[in-house]
Parts: structure tokens; sequence; C-alpha cells
């Protein structure tokens, strides 16, 4: 683990407090319509993107969720840097052996498992694309409570599209002082152009 994982960490600062209250309003927003897959995507580049899908699942796998987090972010995967695992295999390994055992990882925190990037391939958008990723999404579903998505920028690549209509909801990130106003509308409409249902807006690296 990585002192990223302030839920670990520092689990009674402010900021682990703050997970803890992403947790309660996703499971708010999840009463009227189910919310097991939630994809969480930034709205621009952000490096703290997988940082708040590491320590979202912590948090929710610390009050007895089975939490699973799929790192989709193909171009710069982070989950197994984070959790410090292995990523000789992982979503895209999964992709293309679809049927046989999932490579899920687990971790030093009860009832949070990872399954990694895998190997790089050439082309992200078409991989996430294919008809075996809804395949995988179901699959991670059948084995969890929730499944937390990360995946690249919504205004860098289609990646992002692509997997936001194989979820039940959508989180996007905001970076204060670095994501702008016209980045965030974009992602935004983007996402909605496609359906998908944005649950909540979570800003990161705010400065007291």
């Amino acid at each position: 683990m990585t002192a990223n994982l302030v839920t670990l960490t520092d689990p009674a600062s402010p900021t682990a407090e703050a997970y803890r209250r992403l947790r309660v309003n996703l499971a708010s927003a999840g009463r009227d319509a189910p919310l097991q897959a939630v994809l969480v995507v930034a709205a621009g580049p952000d490096n703290d993107k997988a940082k708040v899908v590491a320590n979202l699942a912590v948090a929710f796998a610390k009050v007895g969720k089975q939490v699973i987090v799929a790192d989709c972010d193909l171009d710069h995967p982070a989950q197994h840097t984070l959790f410090g695992l292995e990523n000789a295999a992982g979503v895209t390994s999964a992709l293309a052996a679809a049927g046989s055992a999932l490579p899920l990882q687990g971790t030093e925190v009860a009832g949070l498992r990872v399954l990694t990037s895998g190997p790089a391939v050439a082309v992200p958008a078409d991989t996430l694309a294919s008809p075996a990723m809804a395949d995988l999404v179901a699959r991670l579903r059948d084995q969890a409570d929730i499944v937390l998505i990360d995946a690249p920028p919504v205004t860098q690549t289609t990646d992002a599209i692509e997997l936001a209509t194989q979820v039940d909801g959508v989180l996007l990130t905001v970076h204060a002082g670095q994501t702008k106003r016209d980045q965030a509308q974009r992602a935004k409409e983007a996402l909605e152009k496609v359906g998908a249902r944005v649950v909540g807006v979570a800003l990161v690296d705010v400065t007291n």
C-alpha cells in the first residue's frame, strides 16, 4: 500500500472522512435505482483520480461491503501501484480469455479485491468496446456488492464513454484549481449524450 490511501494510513483525518461522506452520498443515490457498478472518471487530466477510486473502495470495504476495483485506465493504470500488486494479468487478459477465471487479487483490506489493468493493448478504446467487456462487467457484478471502475478522463479518449453505457452510474471527479470549467461541461455533456447516469461530482485536492 502507499501513503496515498489515506483511508488506511490516517482514517481519522478530514480527508478520510470526506471519502466516507462520498460513500454515504453514493449509497443514498442508489436508493431509487440500483447502483452496483460505478464508473469513476475525471473531467480532464488528473493524476489523483485513481487515488479517489482506491480510497473510496477502502471506505466501502470498511463497512462490510464486498468490493472489486477494476482498472480500465489502460493507458495510465495505477491501481496495481496503489495497492502494491502485480500487473501480469488483469482486465485485458480477462477480455482476451473470456470465460476463464478472473485474475482478481486480494488486498490487505478484508472484502476488497482488485482486477488490475493487465498487459498493454494497442487500442484500449476498441478493447473496452468489445462484447467481452459487457460480459466482464456482468461477472464482476456477480462477485461483489459494489464494483468501482477506474477509467481515463472523459475529454481525452472515448474509453470512458464506452464504459459509461455499461454501468449503473458515473462519478465525475473535478480537480480543484486544475480542471477547467469548459472541460467539466464537455465531460458532462459527453456522458449525457450516451445516456449515462451521472450520480455525483467529487472535488479533488481542495486546499483548506
